[in-house]
């Protein structure tokens, strides 16, 4: 029998995948990652995808004559494909992607003539694009991306006019790319990123590839002007590249100017043209493009001329990067109305005057780098008021005093060299002090009462701190250092990829209904460690307002939130969607994992800990409820959704989620719910009939929350159900019952409080905290 022999040749199979495949269940068709056909249960489709499997794939596949499908996705198959698959000629998707099968691409998948589905990336395969896909002619996706193929392009796709998806990037290609491919005007994506392509862009690009939404050709060696057509406003009946979404051009070798008529791509996100050999002036056409929220990078190029006004209309583009150009003239004023703008980088230019008080206006600006300019005067105050991260402004022709609050309170966040007239500053800048002929006054009564009262408070305050906080590590004295990727406004899948090693399963450390998140490392060092929330979604689409919500969430800060660093939202190395969150790393984890699997007793919840951890999550619910700018429910509060920094300060995270996933939500189990409600046992039960989402709701699963780390008893736990729930459990202890069903852990905190206190000071702190378990449960 095929399956059988197939499953022969497994070395290793450690999720058991093929465990029910075996000689006393001969009912094949109830075998896992099995399906039949209904009527006459013939298999149809084999499905192995991420069981981790070792092996070689069996010529036996070919007899199974009826298979339209077969995925071995994320597994280490190694040996040949074997040819006896092009005898599956009913076979519509071959996804073989991320394994290690080596050997050329067997000449008999051209029997496969119904195949609409080829994915071959990420593997270990000899050869060139074989011409023979041609006869493939229902193909709508073809990718070999990441496969070592070498070789030149066939020129044969014109005879694919179904295909809609391209993905051949990061392998060896060379020489030029065809002209058949650019008349395929079915095409959607087209993925050539990093091979070594040579040649120019056809001028009538435009004309021909209608229907393009993701267009990459960066890392490859392409000359040339940038085509009019590429972007221009072509006739309805010949088509254009109006769809088109994301550009990316990045470090070929492209001459010429940038042409105007790109202001007619309406729905551009990204545009990237950086690092090639562009001359001119930057066209005010480009500042029409209102859509541009991700990115506008024109750097390492050689335009020249003024930053035109225009660039005031982009009022949601978080990116700008026009480094290392020819750029004059003065800073346009209008650039303090990208009030979206995090990242600027306008450095190796040749811009002078001062700088536009404009500036001040970008609250969201985090990352300022004017460096290497001509820029003159004072160094602007509203720099010290910005949230700024990063801010280099040296190498200009600045003087006068150098602030020391805001950015400028942390000498490693910034950057002042070669400007000579510049004194004052932290100590750690070395700067000379600034000359003053003025004699300080002495201290009023006013003011010397004003610092009396402060001090007072400020003790009054600190000791309220030290009472609640005794337990917390002290931080060191000093300044935080700075790291580059928190100045990322979004990420790539492949930056994603390579920081956790390939998403692998060593890196994860958390999974549920809609996401999984991964433990990565964004930087080379392996110093700065983020926590990557890959998003679970099963329908494409949806970058932009994707994009604009993780905008809103990285912009939606307190103390006791969980950190947004930044987005992804592109495609992954198959072609399809992939979208994820960057969350500062948490390394003490969650509070479900202290509360109900503690490493040892050392690593037990104290009373104070726990009534700390309260008080964090009650600030921030407080600050998305009634300080974030917009009313924000959490949908979904629970103690794994409480994360621990390393001083066991909460913070809570996965707020603001409930929107994103709600059109998952309603794709997925094809409802009109208004979105993703919480947790059963935490969430409010009004949610169970359709109510709306409410801060009061927020307000029930944290009375839960509470009880739960008051018992630590689930409420999903094996002893509630319909007729008991942890709220009824406790209401019904109320009384003398009451100290019962507490956490021994709690109990024994008695003990330890009566070494520091007094027998009536214990009886108080008990009391106390009868009484506030009586008002969590009542």
């Amino acid at each position: 029998m095929a399956l059988l022999a197939i499953k022969s040749m497994i070395k290793d199979d450690p999720q058991g995948l093929m465990t029910s495949w075996n000689d006393s269940n001969t009912n094949f068709c109830q075998w896992e990652s099995v399906a039949c056909s209904r009527r006459h249960q013939r298999v149809t489709v084999l499905d192995l995808s991420s069981g981790g499997l070792t092996g070689t794939l069996s010529p036996s596949i070919g007899n199974l004559s009826f298979l339209r499908e077969i995925h071995l996705v994320n597994n280490s198959f190694f040996g040949e494909i074997p040819p006896e698959i092009g005898r599956l000629f009913r076979l519509r998707v071959l996804r073989l992607q991320n394994n290690s099968f080596t050997g050329n691409i067997p000449a008999t998948i051209t029997n496969c003539s119904n195949l609409q589905v080829l994915h071959l990336g990420i593997n270990l395969l000899v050869g060139g694009i074989p011409p023979f896909i041609a006869n493939l002619t229902l193909l709508e996706t073809l990718s070999f991306g990441d496969c070592q193929l070498g070789g030149h392009f066939p020129d044969v796709f014109h005879r694919l006019t179904n295909l809609r998806r391209l993905a051949f990037a990061g392998n060896n290609l060379v020489g030029t790319i065809p002209p058949s491919l650019y008349n395929c005007s079915s095409l959607e994506e087209v993925y050539l990123d990093n091979n070594t392509l040579t040649g120019r862009l056809p001028s009538n690009l435009g004309y021909t590839m209608p229907r393009i939404v993701v267009f990459s050709l960066f890392l490859n060696r392409l000359t040339g002007p940038l085509p009019p057509s590429i972007l221009g406003s072509i006739p309805g009946s010949l088509g254009n590249l109006s769809l088109v979404l994301e550009l990316y051009l990045t470090s070929n070798k492209f001459t010429g100017t940038i042409p105007s008529s790109l202001g007619n791509c309406k729905q551009l996100l990204r545009l990237n043209l950086d690092q090639n050999n562009l001359t001119g002036d930057i066209p005010r056409q480009l500042f029409e493009i209102s859509s541009l929220s991700i990115s506008l990078n024109l750097g390492f190029n050689q335009l020249s001329g003024q930053l035109p006004i225009e660039i005031g209309n982009l009022k949601n583009l978080n990116e700008v990067i026009l480094a290392n150009n020819r750029l004059s003239g003065s800073v346009p004023n209008s650039l303090g109305s990208c009030s979206s703008l995090q990242i600027l980088d306008i450095s190796y230019n040749l811009f002078s005057g001062a700088f536009p008080s404009s500036l001040g206006s970008l609250r969201a600006l985090e990352n300022l780098d004017a460096s290497h300019n001509n820029f003159t005067g004072g160094i602007p105050a509203y720099l010290e008021v910005l949230a700024l991260r990063n801010l280099n402004i040296s190498f200009n022709d600045l003087e006068g005093e150098v602030s020391r609050k805001g950015v400028f309170a942390n000498a490693s966040s910034i950057s002042i060299l070669g400007n000579r007239r510049l004194c004052g500053g932290v100590p750690e800048l070395k700067l000379p002090k600034c000359q003053s002929n003025k004699k300080k006054n002495k201290l009023s009564l006013a003011v010397i009462l004003v610092i009396s009262v402060g001090s007072v408070l400020f003790f009054v305050v600190m000791v309220l701190s030290y009472a609640c906080y005794p337990w917390k590590k002290k931080v060191e004295d000093g300044p935080q250092k700075s790291t580059s990727w928190e100045y990322l406004s979004q990420v790539s899948y492949n930056t994603l990829y390579n920081a956790t090693d390939g998403f692998s399963t060593e890196n994860l450390i958390g999974e549920g209904s809609f996401s999984s998140v991964y433990k990565g490392c964004l930087d080379t060092d392996g110093v700065n460690i983020v926590a990557i929330k890959v998003l679970n979604l099963h329908h494409r689409g949806g970058s932009k307002s994707f994009i604009s919500e993780c905008d809103a969430l990285r912009n939606t800060r307190h103390r006791n939130l969980a950190k947004v660093i930044t987005c992804c939202s592109g495609i992954d190395f198959q072609g399809n969607d992939f979208k994820a969150i960057v969350y500062e790393f948490m390394p003490n984890g969650s509070l479900d994992k202290w509360l109900h699997n503690p490493q040892s007793e050392l690593h037990q919840l104290s009373l104070i800990q726990r009534v700390c951890i309260v008080l964090d999550v009650a600030y921030a619910l407080d600050y998305l409820h009634h300080h974030a700018g917009q009313t924000i429910v959490h949908c979904d509060l629970k103690p794994s959704n409480i994360l621990l920094d390393e001083d066991m300060v909460a913070h809570l995270g996965d707020f603001g989620l409930s929107k994103i996933l709600q059109s998952e939500y309603q794709h997925r189990y094809n409802t009109s719910s208004a979105g993703v409600r919480g947790t059963i046992g935490y969430a409010a039960p009004e949610y169970g009939v359709g109510s709306k989402v409410s801060k009061n709701a927020d307000m029930y699963s944290f009375g839960i929350m509470l009880l739960e780390m008051m018992t630590r008893k689930k409420p999903t736990g094996v002893m509630f159900g319909e007729e008991l729930s942890l709220h009824s459990y406790a209401e019904n202890a109320m009384g003398d019952g009451a100290m019962e069903i507490i956490d021994p852990v709690l109990l024994k905190d008695d003990q330890k409080i009566g070494l520091t206190t007094n027998k009536e000071e214990t009886t108080v702190v008990a009391g106390n905290r009868r009484v506030m378990f009586h008002g969590i449960a009542t």
